[in-house]
C-alpha cells in the first residue's frame, strides 16, 4: 500500500517508520516546515496540500494519514475528499466540526476514518470499560469517575480518548447521565460522572476508569509507552480503510468489529 503522509512531524516520522516496517510505501509527504529536506524514505516532499494536489502526488496513495492539528484537520478532510483520497485523521479537537466533515465525505463519496486515539490497546480498553460499566450498573453501590493524564505540551483538556471514555461509561452505566470536565467546587451530583485531567512532563497518555465503593475499588488502566503504538493502530486503520472499497465515515470501532466479528 501507497500512503500519503499529511504532516512529517515526530508523529509523521514514526508513522513513516511503522508503514515501512510493515512493507508499505510512502507516495509523498506534505510538510511546509522542512524546507526542502527530503524525508528519510525518500519520497516527494510538498509544502502544502494544495500543492500535493495539483501535482497529482495524492492520485497514487492508497490512503493518507493526517496528524497536523486541530486548525488544518477540517480543511484538509475536506480536500482530500473531494481527491477522494481515502484518510486516516489522527488529530484530536476538531472533532466539533465533525458533521461537516461528514457532510464533505458523504457529498465526495469518499472514505474518512477517525478516532479520539488510534492506539489498539486503548480501542480493546474502550471495550473493557464499557463492559465493566454494564457490570457495575445493577450495582448503584459503586461509584463511578475517569482520570486522564498526559505531556505537558497537548493542547486539548481533557483529551479526546478522555471524552470517548466518558461517553463510553455513560452509554454503559445507567445511573450517570452527564459528563463533568470542569474542576468541581461542590460534590458531584449523583448522576454525573467526573472525569479529571493532569498534565505533567512527557507522559504519552494514561487513562483510567475508576469503580469505587464503600467495601472495595475496581481501576481499569491503560498506560500508553511510547508513540508507536498510536502509529501501529494508524497505519493498521489506513489498511482497513483502504483495504475493500469503502464509502462513509467510520471510527477505530468499525475497524476492530470487522476484525473481531463483532457489532
Amino acid at each position: 500500500m501507497r500512503i500519503a503522509l499529511i504532516g512529517y512531524g515526530r508523529m509523521g516520522r514514526i508513522l513513516e517508520t511503522t508503514a515501512l516496517e510493515r512493507g508499505h510505501s510512502i507516495a509523498c509527504v506534505v510538510e511546509p516546515f522542512l524546507k526542502g529536506a527530503p524525508p528519510g524514505g525518500g519520497a516527494a516532499l510538498y509544502p502544502s496540500l494544495a500543492e500535493a494536489l495539483a501535482a497529482g502526488a495524492l492520485g497514487a496513495a492508497d490512503a493518507a494519514l493526517d496528524f497536523t492539528g486541530p486548525a488544518s484537520a477540517p480543511r484538509n478532510i475536506e480536500a482530500l475528499a473531494a481527491a477522494r483520497v481515502p484518510l486516516v485523521e489522527g488529530s484530536t479537537g476538531w472533532h466539533d466540526k465533525l458533521d461537516e466533515a461528514r457532510a464533505a465525505v458523504t457529498r465526495a463519496g469518499a472514505a474518512l476514518l477517525w478516532s479520539s486515539n488510534f492506539s489498539l490497546g486503548v480501542n480493546l480498553f474502550y471495550r473493557i470499560a464499557a463492559y465493566a460499566a454494564r457490570l457495575a450498573s445493577p450495582f448503584p453501590d459503586y461509584d463511578a469517575a475517569c482520570f486522564e493524564i498526559h505531556h505537558n505540551k497537548k493542547a486539548d483538556s481533557p483529551s479526546g480518548t478522555a471524552k470517548t471514555l466518558a461517553e463510553t461509561v455513560l452509554v454503559n452505566l445507567d445511573r450517570k447521565r452527564d459528563a463533568v470536565y470542569d474542576k468541581l467546587d461542590r460534590p458531584p451530583l449523583p448522576g454525573e460522572l467526573h472525569v479529571a485531567s493532569l498534565r505533567v512532563g512527557s507522559a504519552p497518555g494514561l487513562h483510567s476508569l475508576i469503580l469505587d465503593s464503600a467495601a472495595d475499588t475496581i481501576t481499569l488502566t491503560h498506560n500508553a509507552r511510547s508513540r508507536e503504538g498510536f502509529a501501529a493502530g494508524a497505519v493498521f486503520a489506513a489498511e482497513w480503510l483502504a483495504g475493500k472499497p469503502r464509502q462513509g465515515v467510520f471510527t477505530m470501532d468499525d475497524a476492530l468489529a470487522d476484525v473481531l466479528g463483532a457489532s
